[in-house]
């Protein structure tokens, strides 16, 4: 099998790898050795053994580590050492969760973990308490302080410091597996970015496609870092969620090609999801004044922003249609009237050159209402 055949390995979620790192140093707590492999159950059922990387034990305490191992998938933490240190807690205090150094400190509102909590989400919660319980017995007093080397770092390419999460990354995973190239992750961090915007009272956020589009919609309006949510490509995901979690005011912001694609119907505007329809694109340039000549052009382009410019030379202004396009697709899936959808469109340069005014997302039954 070639190289590129071959499926994508799975990897391991930082939860799961703080819970075997808690499960060993647990047992090394009470046995005074530490179990290498350890094992565990992930929620699904499944049994998994994880190698230690590092172990170290003192009076009354004992740690553990375990490196990350995520397949084939980019994540920022492939690679992490995972610590975990264990001691006995106060008596009544049941499982207490700590964040060492380079695990994040909740410091926002809207989270699935309170602000001043180590940020390690409920799920890992669970399964660590879970080890705990099966080491010690239901109801032991255990203080658990998760460390990842070099977290701080690694949060700092992640949505972290815009979510309030400081001091480090977070502890995920909801099933301990890590599947290549899911674009379950990203759908979280949208979800997390409207869940905080929404708890500090915002009632306008903006959606971006890229950098250039989110620093572009930035100045536009003047928005503090907490409403700019990096919706990436996963435009339909976004207005899903805000659709069952409303923010009275929507802004859609993106380059041309992706806005394009918004317009010609599509809510994920990855280019593995297919190309924006140049035919289409020459049919609004059409529809907007454009010439026979014009009309060639923009088939014929080898990009939309080089139909865009086109377009710009012979004055026809194309970027307002395909907003306008844009905002019906991005309307329907938001489906709301009590919220308001604006479309935005930049160029690279993050020069605004379409743009759909703010309306009430009505379902077709639903008069247009304009604010």
């Amino acid at each position: 099998m070639n190289e590129e055949d071959r499926p994508l390995k799975r990897g391991w979620t930082t939860g799961a790898c703080a819970t075997a790192a808690t499960k060993a140093a647990c047992l090394a707590l009470k046995t005074g050795a530490f179990p290498d492999p350890v094992e565990i159950v992930l929620p699904g059922g499944q049994n998994v053994a994880f190698a230690l990387a590092k172990n170290e034990r003192g009076e009354g305490w004992a740690m553990a580590g375990i490196v990350k191992d995520a397949g084939d998938d980019p994540d920022v933490t492939h690679g992490a050492l995972v610590m975990s240190t264990v001691r006995p807690g106060q008596p009544g205090s049941g499982v207490v969760f700590k964040a060492g150094k380079g695990v994040g400190t909740v410091t926002r509102p809207g989270l699935p973990i309170p602000p001043g909590e180590a940020s390690i989400n409920p799920v890992p919660r669970k399964m660590i308490a879970g080890v705990v319980a099966e080491v010690f017995g239901e109801g032991a007093d255990v203080e658990v302080t998760i460390s990842v080397a070099g977290g701080e770092e690694m949060a700092l390419k992640t949505l972290n410091p815009r979510l309030g999460i400081l001091g480090g990354i977070s502890i995920l995973g909801t099933t301990g597996i890590v599947i290549p190239y899911s674009c379950s992750a990203w759908i979280h961090s949208i979800h997390r970015g409207v869940d905080v915007a929404r708890a500090m009272g915002f009632d306008h956020v903006a959606g971006s496609t890229g950098n250039s589009s989110e620093m572009a919609v930035q100045k536009f309006h003047g928005l503090h870092e907490v409403q700019l949510i990096d919706m990436g490509d996963f435009v339909g995901g976004m207005a899903k969620y805000i659709r069952a979690h409303p923010v009275p005011k929507v802004t859609i912001a993106g380059g041309v090609a992706k806005m394009t694609k918004l317009s010609q119907g599509l809510l994920d505007v990855h280019s593995n999801r297919g190309s924006a329809d140049l035919d289409g694109l020459a049919a609004v340039a059409v529809e907007a004044g454009a010439d026979a000549e014009l009309e060639a052009r923009i088939r014929g382009a080898n990009t939309v922003a080089e139909a865009f410019i086109e377009a710009r030379k012979a004055g026809i202004a194309i970027g307002d249609a395909v907003a306008a396009a844009a905002w019906r697709t991005a309307a329907g899936a938001l489906n709301s009237p009590d919220i308001a959808l604006e479309i935005l469109v930049f160029n690279r340069e993050g020069e605004l050159m379409g743009h759909a005014p703010f309306a009430a997302c009505h379902s077709p039954s639903r008069p247009l209402k304009r604010r």
